[in-house]
């Protein structure tokens, strides 16, 4: 039995809409997977805590700024001037970065040193850069490594570094990879009136010895990083 031509165009044409139909569907459901994968990773990473959250909760009171602490010499950084109270308010802005001191350094046991140093006592603060906020916010494990490493280096320097007892402040500033690249900790009220000379001869041996402890944990820091980066391009190859 011989089929018309209009009934080949039609078979054809039906043919054609199922599977228009069929593929349609197939792409709507990839679609709709795809939604829902989105909407779970979405999900899950609204359940991460920020670094700025694990931090503060860690340390209730903690303070935590955005803003680039590498632009601050060490020099400027390590001296008995240097405005550390700034990093210790909620409103301290990028112009801090810039300071420069001005005049000789004043002794680390004159009032005006001492009277900023005490108004830290007890707190903490962290200077973190904008590239690694931006790392850490999207990836939370990242964010996790750093706090661990952070915590880490306030355990181990508060065992090795600070006497029983003693109270002390904390400024810590990271590099863009999360690496503590500087820090402060302030010990102590000290005594605002002057010490006596001897008084002096034991603190500054007391500065002696933390600058070596200081040094020598930087040097492990260091080593613990060159290794991790050692071993992070070995994975990639």
């Amino acid at each position: 039995m011989s089929v018309g031509l209009s009934n080949l165009t039609d078979n054809y044409y039906f043919n054609y809409v199922n599977q228009q139909r069929k593929s349609a569907e197939a792409n709507n459901s990839v679609g709709f997977n795809g939604v829902l994968a989105a909407k779970a990773a979405e999900n899950t990473a609204k359940t991460e805590q920020s670094f700025k959250e694990m931090w503060q909760a860690r340390f209730p009171g903690a303070y935590y700024h955005v803003m680039d602490g590498t632009k601050i010499s060490q020099g400027s950084w390590n001296r008995n001037d240097f405005p550390v109270d700034k990093f210790f308010q909620n409103d301290t802005d990028d112009s801090v970065l810039n300071w420069t001191p001005t005049g000789a350094e004043p002794a680390a046991a004159s009032s005006q040193v001492q009277s900023r140093w005490n108004s830290t006592l007890g707190q903490k603060s962290i200077i973190v850069p904008p590239a690694l906020e931006g790392k850490m916010k999207n990836d939370p494990e990242l964010a996790k490594r750093v706090m661990a490493n952070v915590e880490n280096f306030i355990t181990v320097y508060s065992a090795t570094s600070v006497r029983p007892g003693r109270i002390c402040s904390w400024l810590i500033s990271l590099d863009e990879n999360g690496e503590i690249e500087k820090y402060r900790v302030t010990g102590g009220g000290g005594n605002i009136s002057g010490p006596t000379e001897a008084e002096m001869r034991q603190f500054e041996a007391e500065q002696a010895v933390k600058r070596k402890r200081r040094a020598r944990y930087m040097q492990i820091l260091e080593e613990s990083a060159l290794e991790r980066s050692e071993k992070q391009a070995r994975w990639n190859q």
